[in-house]
């Protein structure tokens, strides 16, 4: 009898691992996140190690400063960071803005843009660094990407400085 009991424990163990969210990768775990719904449009969060696309995006700041983000951090909009609707959280993605010429390094660390036609929704000071902060919204490539832990770490403490 004792031995049914700790397989159903093990079997309840199992399943609750099966539902969790995060997942261990390369650079760290990441929270995939359950598919959600804006404006009527699903997102369905996905951990896709290729993402690689050409797009439009916008930046978000004082309305969302300090405010706290989809991964639980405090959103500083002066920060180097993004919004993406269904990449990991974090994750991490080099941004090229096409108009400058310009790439830099973002933490995924919220969740958005939910303006149809954006893939990704910058930081004000990740759209300073690029260069695109008087746009509004301006053509981007966004590359997912899987930096050291020295790079990562000098991210983390970055601000900009445009």
């Amino acid at each position: 009898m004792k031995w049914r009991a700790e397989l159903a424990v093990l079997a309840a163990t199992g399943l609750l691992s099966a539902c969790a969210s995060t997942r261990p990768v390369s650079d760290g775990a990441v929270k995939i996140g359950k598919p959600y719904v804006v404006g009527g449009r699903t997102y369905v969060p996905r951990d896709d190690r290729n993402y690689d696309q050409t797009g439009l995006a916008s930046w978000y700041g004082p309305g969302h400063h300090g405010r706290t983000t989809a991964n639980g951090e405090r959103f500083d909009m002066n920060a180097i960071s993004a919004a993406h609707p269904t990449l990991p959280m974090p994750s991490y993605a080099e941004v090229t803005a096409l108009a400058t010429g310009r790439t830099i390094l973002v933490r995924i660390n919220d969740r958005g843009p939910f303006a149809p036609g954006r893939i990704i929704d910058l930081s004000r000071g990740a759209a300073r660094a690029l260069g695109v902060e008087k746009d509004g919204v301006v053509r981007v490539r966004v590359r997912r990407v899987y930096p050291s832990d020295k790079r990562r770490a000098s991210l983390g403490a970055q601000r900009s400085a445009y």
